[in-house]
């Protein structure tokens, strides 16, 4: 377990692209139906599992690399910048274009870039472990301005074949799962130690795993394990285990970090928690004591986002005026593996 005070960086962008195509999940089931001589989803059980009612789904064209690269663009003109101005890029995702090179460097290629780059990768905690590595290495004055980015392509490794119950329930977790991007700019805070002051700045990040239940999800093609096995290129998950180990890891971390910040939770404009379902939201959210009032629900429209999951909700947060500058929010991670993270931000 490890928490540390922040303050070094701030976020001066952030925008999210989800590709146009939708996908309900009525048919999610149809497909399977389709796809599946023999077995037979029953009607309506994955949206009152989940809650989720549709998905982003990318065109067969579409990267993973391209999803990050449209969210990035839009945050660099946003911000009113050229590639030049960009002095690394840290692609920090689950998903990957290829196992070798980084995807960063796809990233990087589609938008012009010629800095360093690198990748991270955490599960769905990708992108804030992202922020984590672009934070420090911005406190230790290697770089004054590191795009973060994250393009999710779940939907590449979702099993519509189905021979079977027990098949159907370890790849559940795919029917979840949605498309999409995101990215962050962040620089160097103009003066860190007025962030605790109310300056913009990620003012502290906390972070545990719990690496023994690594087993519990996976998608194992591609590396040394399954370099080849095309059962291993679906996701293979004990949703029940899953939530288990979770619950396992508590909220020490949480709580740590928010002691060391002398905060509460009502300090918070927003709470932004990685959303696996609906009713998971909820669970996590009572057991770490987050109001109900403070969290954005996103998973129902959205679906599971993996890591574009939290820069999605702030996003939905601050395009609906319920966050704004100087406002305090909180972005709680969770991943496979598995790993809980959270970091406190000042906007």
């Amino acid at each position: 377990m490890q928490t540390a005070l922040s303050g070094r960086s701030r976020i001066s962008g952030l925008e999210v692209y989800l590709p146009p195509t939708r996908l309900d999940t009525a048919a999610v089931e149809r497909r399977i139906a389709e796809s599946s001589p023999g077995f037979r989803v029953p009607t309506g059980l994955i949206g009152r599992v989940t809650g989720i009612r549709s998905r982003s789904v990318m065109s067969p064209t579409e990267q993973a690399s391209d999803l990050a690269a449209n969210a990035a663009a839009k945050v660099l003109a946003e911000c009113g910048l050229q590639a030049p101005d960009v002095d690394l890029l840290v692609f920090a995702s689950a998903s990957q274009d290829m196992v070798e090179p980084a995807t960063g460097h796809m990233v990087a290629a589609k938008l012009g870039l010629s800095c360093p780059v690198m990748d991270v990768k955490n599960a769905c905690n990708s992108f804030l472990n992202g922020m984590e590595v672009a934070d420090a290495l911005i406190a230790g004055g290697r770089y004054g301005r590191v795009l973060v980015v994250t393009g999710e392509s779940p939907s590449r490794a979702v099993r519509w074949s189905v021979p079977d119950f027990p098949t159907f329930a370890s790849s559940f977790p795919g029917y979840t799962m949605s498309d999409g991007g995101a990215a962050v700019l962040l620089e160097a805070a103009v003066d860190p130690a007025a962030a605790a002051d109310g300056a913009a700045g990620i003012l502290a990040m906390g972070f545990t795993a719990r690496s023994s239940h690594w087993s519990v999800g996976t998608l194992a093609a591609g590396g040394s394990a399954f370099p080849r096995d095309p059962e291993a290129s679906y996701f293979n998950m004990d949703g029940e285990k899953l939530k288990d180990a979770f619950l396992g890891l508590g909220s020490d971390i949480l709580d740590a970090t928010l002691a060391e910040m002398h905060l509460a939770w009502t300090d918070f404009a927003v709470v932004c928690v990685h959303q696996v379902s609906a009713p998971y939201r909820q669970i996590f959210a009572e057991g770490a004591g987050v109001p109900a009032e403070l969290l954005v629900h996103s998973v129902e429209d959205f679906g599971n986002l993996a890591s574009v999951s939290l820069p999605l909700q702030l996003k939905l947060a601050v395009d609906s005026g319920r966050a704004g500058p100087g406002d305090l929010v909180a972005l709680v991670g969770l991943g496979g593996g598995v790993s809980l993270g959270m970091a406190v931000v000042r906007l």
